[in-house]
C-alpha cells in the first residue's frame, strides 16, 4: 500500500457526508466484519454528478470509500459500472492481502448503489453515437458469459447486467443464478471481460409473483411451473425496459432457443441442441419483447460452449448447471413448502379410484400427478398419482392406464397465432411434442382465451394440472396455457 496515498484519502474529506439530495446508496459490510460503507451517487444525464461515502473500521476501509468516490464522480454511469476492487485498490497504490477485504467492501457499496439508480427508471445512458449497444444477462455460469463473448465479438458494446431475485440464508447462493452470490460472481466475470455491470433487484416482485404463485399453487392441490412465469412476466420484460434506460438495442441472453419470424412477425422456435432447448421455459414471452431478444447460443450445443469459454480461457468453462427453480436450491420443495406455505401439509388419506382407503401421507403438496415413488403403499401392481384432492385432503391412485388422458383442458390460453396453427403440444418439460388440435368456443384467432381444450392423438400419461401447454406449429411456439384441472 502506498502510504502517501492512504494518508490523503484519509485526510480528504470532500465527498465525506450525507447523501447528495435525490441520490441512489448502497451499503456493504456490517457486524460480521466490523466494517461498513455507505456510497450515495447522484445521476444527471447518464453521470455521475455527484458521489459521497460515509464509513466505519479500519484505515483501509475508509480510505478505499473515499477512492471509490472519487472515481465515480464525473464519471458516465457506464464507466461508473467497471469500477471494481481492482480500479479502487489501483487508486490506493495497492492493498495488502487484508486490505482488499476494503476494496471489496467498496465496490460492492458503489454497485449497490448503481442498482438502486438501475432500478429506479431513471435514464443512465444515451444510446451511442455509432454501433449498436446490448444488454446481456449474465448469471455467472458459462452459457451466459460466452452470449456475452460472443455479441462483443460481432461489434457490439456490450453492458452486463445480472438479477437478484432470491436472498434467504437456506438458499445455497452458489447453485441459484439470482443470489447475491452470484451477482458477486457475475459481477467479477463481467469485469474480466472488460464489461460494464449493472444489478437489478426484483426481489420483491419476484416474491410477490412467482414464489408466492408457486406456494399457492401446492397449496390447491396443483403443479405449478415458476420459471415459465418468471421468464414470462418478470425478468425479460424487467431487463428489456433497463436495455432502453440504458440506450441498447436489445437484450441478449444465453439461452437454448431460436427466433423464427414465420411473416407475420417474431415467434419462439426450439434450438440446435435439442437436449438443452428452452423454448418451452420461454413461452410465455410476449412477441414484443420477442423483437428486443437475442439468442447467440441459438445454433450451438453446449459441447460448443464450453468449447468457446475454454478457449477464452473463461472460469466458468467447466462450472456445473445452475439449478433451475432457483429459490429452491440447497432447500428442496418439501422443506420449501414447510416453511411457507400454510396447508397441503396435514397427513390423510391415499384412496384409490373406488374410495377405498390404501394408506396415509404427509400432506397432498408432496404429491403430483403421475407420481409413482414416495407413496408408502403396498399393492401388486405398480400405483401412480391421479390427482390431489386438498378439500378431503385425499391423494387418489391408481393403474398407469387411469392415467390416460386423450383430452387435457386448458385454462388462461394465449394465442400468438390462430387456433388453426397449433398442431402439437408439450405438457411438461423436456417431454415430447404429442399431435394435437385446440378447441373450443370463441376461438376466433391469437389473443387470450378463458377456457379450451387441446385434442390429443395418442394418450398422454401424467398430465399435471398447474403446469404449462406450451402450444406449437412444428416447432413454432404459437401459443401457451395452463393444464386445468
Amino acid at each position: 500500500m502506498d502510504a502517501d496515498l492512504l494518508s490523503a484519502y484519509l485526510e480528504d474529506g470532500r465527498r465525506r457526508g450525507d447523501p447528495p439530495r435525490g441520490s441512489f446508496s448502497g451499503a456493504a459490510g456490517g457486524a460480521a466484519c466490523g466494517d461498513l460503507v455507505r456510497l450515495s451517487l447522484a445521476v444527471a444525464e447518464g453521470r455521475i454528478a455527484a458521489a459521497t461515502f460515509a464509513s466505519e473500521g479500519c484505515a483501509a476501509t475508509r480510505a478505499a470509500a473515499a477512492a471509490a468516490a472519487e472515481l465515480a464522480e464525473g464519471a458516465a454511469a457506464l464507466e461508473a459500472a467497471r469500477i471494481g476492487p481492482g480500479e479502487i485498490e489501483a487508486a490506493l497504490g495497492g492493498l495488502s492481502a487484508q486490505g482488499r477485504h476494503a476494496a471489496a467492501l467498496a465496490a460492492d457499496a458503489l454497485h449497490r448503489a448503481l442498482s438502486a439508480a438501475a432500478g429506479s427508471g431513471a435514464r443512465l445512458a444515451a444510446p451511442p453515437e455509432a454501433g449498436e449497444r446490448v444488454l446481456v444477462a449474465m448469471s455467472g455460469g458459462v452459457d451466459s458469459a460466452v452470449a456475452a463473448l460472443l455479441e462483443r465479438e460481432r461489434g457490439a458494446e456490450v453492458v452486463a447486467v445480472t438479477l437478484k431475485l432470491w436472498s434467504d440464508e437456506r438458499t445455497d447462493g452458489a447453485r441459484a443464478c439470482c443470489s447475491p452470490q452470484a451477482v458477486i460472481g457475475a459481477r467479477a466475470l463481467a469485469h474480466d471481460l472488460g464489461l460494464p455491470h449493472l444489478t437489478l433487484d426484483l426481489e420483491p416482485l419476484f416474491r410477490s409473483s412467482v414464489v408466492d404463485s408457486f406456494v399457492r399453487g401446492y397449496e390447491e392441490g396443483r403443479t405449478p411451473n415458476p420459471c415459465v412465469l418468471c421468464n414470462g412476466s418478470v425478468r425479460l420484460d424487467a431487463m428489456v425496459a433497463l436495455a432502453d434506460r440504458l440506450g441498447a438495442e436489445r437484450l441478449a441472453t444465453g439461452h437454448y432457443a431460436r427466433i423464427a419470424d414465420d411473416g407475420e412477425g417474431p415467434l419462439l422456435a426450439g434450438a440446435a441442441d435439442a437436449a438443452k432447448d428452452q423454448s418451452y421455459m420461454l413461452a410465455a414471452v410476449r412477441p414484443a419483447t420477442l423483437r428486443r431478444l437475442r439468442f447467440p447460443l441459438a445454433g450451438l450445443t453446449k459441447r460448443e460452449v464450453r468449447a468457446i469459454a475454454a478457449r477464452a480461457g473463461l472460469p466458468v468453462a467447466t462450472r456445473a448447471e445452475s439449478q433451475d427453480l432457483c429459490f429452491l436450491a440447497g432447500e428442496g420443495k418439501r422443506a420449501f413448502l414447510a416453511r411457507h406455505a400454510r396447508r397441503g401439509g396435514e397427513p390423510g388419506e391415499i384412496v384409490d379410484s373406488s374410495g377405498a382407503v390404501l394408506g396415509r401421507h404427509p400432506g397432498y403438496r408432496h404429491f403430483t400427478v403421475g407420481q409413482r415413488r414416495g407413496l408408502g403403499i403396498a399393492a401388486g401392481e405398480p400405483r401412480y398419482v391421479l390427482r390431489t384432492e386438498p378439500g378431503s385432503n385425499r391423494v387418489v391412485v391408481g393403474a398407469r392406464a387411469e392415467l390416460a388422458r386423450r383430452t387435457v383442458r386448458l385454462r388462461d390460453a394465449v394465442l400468438y397465432r390462430p387456433a388453426a396453427r397449433v398442431r402439437a403440444v408439450r405438457l411438461r418439460y423436456r417431454s415430447a411434442p404429442l399431435a394435437a388440435r385446440l378447441a373450443g368456443p370463441g376461438l376466433n384467432g391469437a389473443g387470450r382465451y378463458e377456457r379450451c381444450e387441446v385434442a390429443l392423438a395418442e394418450p398422454a400419461f401424467g398430465v399435471a394440472p398447474g403446469q404449462t401447454a406450451c402450444l406449437l406449429d412444428g416447432d413454432l411456439v404459437v401459443g401457451h396455457a395452463t393444464i386445468a384441472a
